[in-house]
C-alpha cells in the first residue's frame, strides 16, 4: 500500500493478507519528472518485497491488478515448468491488438499478471531506481518493467493462460474455446459482463470456482466430439459451458472463438490476436448454448460430473441439411470425467457422446484420444 489504512480498517484482521507500506519514492531524485508517480510506485513494489528479506525458498514474485481472478493449482502447475534459479520473465500479451499496439507486443500486461523468477528479480532489483531514470515518461508499470527486463536482455516467456481480457461485453465465446493450456488469471471483472447467465459479477465468479476447487487442470478447456447419427458438433468447455451445433463442424473451425464481445478499443481491423468467428442466423452453425448448473463427484470420488442447463430456446429454425435433426429438445448436458488424474497440458481430449433420440438430456465422457483420431 501506499498509505497506511485509516483507522476505520484497524486492528488489520488477522483473516486478511498481512499488509506492506511501499518505501517513500518522493525521495528519489527522478520523482519530480515521473510522468505517472503512482504507476512508479506499483513498478517498485517488487524492489520493496525483496527489499524485505524474508525470501528464503521464494521462487517466483507475481504481480497483477485487484480485479484480476487467479487460478492458484494452475499457476503453480505453470510455473514448475521453468527455473526458478534462471531468469525468467513469463506473463501474456494483451488480447486487442491496438492496446499491444500502443504499448507493446512483447510486453507482459500486468493487470493479467506477470511473474519475474526469484533469480531475475535478484539482478533487477538494484535496477529499478536507475531504470525510473532512464524512462520518466512511462505511465504504466508493466511498461516500466518490460522495458527495464528487455534493457537487462531478458524476453518475454508466453503463456497463454493469463488472460488481460481487454475486451467489452459478453466474453463467454472466448472462454468457451479456451486453448489446451491451464487457465492462469481473468482480468477486468469489473469491466465485463457477468459469465453466467442471471448471476452478478461476485455470484458468477464464485460458481466458476467451484469447478476450479475440483478441477482446476481441465477447467474452460475446450473438447469436441459428435452424434454423428444427429449430424451434431458438440464443443465442451468444461466447469463452464457446453454448446451444440446441428451439423458437422471440423475442430479447426470450432476452436475460434465465437465473437460475443466487443473490442476494448475500436479501430482498424485486425482487431483481435486471434481468430473468431462471427455470430450468425443461420442455424446450422448457431449453437445451442448451456452454461454449468452445478458439479459433483460420483463413483468414490473417481468421477466427476458437470451438468450444463439451456441457457434460453434458441429460437431459431432446425437446421434444413438432410440427415440433420433439431436439437431444440436437449434441456441438459451431462458431462463425465477423470476425477483421478490431472489434465496434461497441451494434451487434447476426446469423448464420446451418449445420446438417445427422444431424451431431453446428453451425457457426454470425456476420454483420451486414439492414436491418429481426426476431430472432424
Amino acid at each position: 500500500m501506499d498509505s497506511p489504512p485509516p483507522k476505520e480498517f484497524l486492528p488489520w484482521p488477522k483473516t486478511s493478507p498481512p499488509f506492506q507500506l511501499n518505501t517513500d519514492a518522493t525521495k528519489l531524485p527522478v520523482y519530480p519528472k515521473l510522468a505517472n508517480p503512482i504507476e512508479a510506485r506499483i513498478f517498485r513494489s517488487v524492489l520493496d518485497s525483496f527489499s524485505l528479506g524474508d525470501n528464503q525458498g521464494v521462487r517466483w514474485f507475481v504481480m497483477a491488478d485487484d480485479d484480476t481472478v487467479f487460478f492458484i493449482d494452475n499457476l503453480v502447475q505453470v510455473l514448475a515448468k521453468y527455473d526458478h534459479t534462471k531468469q525468467y520473465y513469463v506473463g501474456m500479451h494483451s488480447e486487442s491488438v491496438i492496446s499491444n499496439f500502443l504499448f507493446a507486443f512483447d510486453m507482459a500486461y500486468g493487470g493479467a499478471g506477470y511473474a519475474l523468477s526469484y533469480s531475475l528479480v535478484e539482478q533487477l532489483a538494484p535496477l529499478m531506481n536507475d531504470c525510473l531514470e532512464r524512462y520518466p515518461f512511462m505511465h504504466t508499470s508493466d511498461h516500466l518493467t518490460s522495458s527495464c527486463l528487455f534493457d537487462l536482455g531478458v524476453a518475454l516467456t508466453l503463456e497463454r493462460g493469463i488472460h488481460q481480457i481487454d475486451l467489452l461485453g459478453d466474453i463467454s465465446g472466448m472462454i468457451s474455446a479456451h486453448p489446451q493450456v491451464p487457465i492462469v488469471t481473468l482480468h477486468h471483472f469489473d469491466n465485463i459482463d457477468p459469465i453466467f447467465p442471471n448471476r452478478n459479477r461476485t455470484e458468477a465468479v464464485k460458481h466458476l470456482m467451484k469447478a476450479a476447487e475440483i478441477d482446476q487442470s481441465r477447467l474452460a478447456q475446450q473438447t469436441i466430439c459428435y452424434e454423428k447419427p444427429m449430424n451434431w458438433s458438440v464443443s465442451v468447455s468444461w466447469g463452464y459451458s457446453v454448446h451444440i451445433y446441428e451439423s458437422i463442424i471440423p475442430r479447426s473451425i470450432l476452436k475460434k472463438p465465437l465473437e460475443t464481445f466487443k473490442p476494448w478499443k475500436n479501430g482498424p481491423p485486425p482487431l483481435y490476436m486471434f481468430n473468431t468467428r462471427l455470430l450468425t442466423n443461420d442455424p446450422c452453425h448457431t449453437p445451442h448454448v448451456f452454461f454449468m448448473e452445478h458439479i459433483r463427484k460420483l463413483q468414490g470420488n473417481s468421477v466427476v460430473l458437470t451438468t450444463y442447463r439451456r441457457k434460453a430456446p434458441r429460437r431459431q429454425q432446425p437446421c434444413f441439411v438432410p440427415g440433420n435433426y433439431s436439437a431444440d429438445n436437449i434441456l441438459r448436458v451431462r458431462v463425465f470425467s477423470n476425477a483421478t488424474v490431472r489434465k496434461e497440458a497441451g494434451k487434447i481430449d476426446c469423448c464420446n457422446v451418449l445420446h438417445m433420440a427422444g431424451m431431453n438430456v446428453m451425457n457426454i465422457k470425456l476420454r483420451n484420444c486414439r492414436k491418429g483420431e481426426v476431430i472432424a
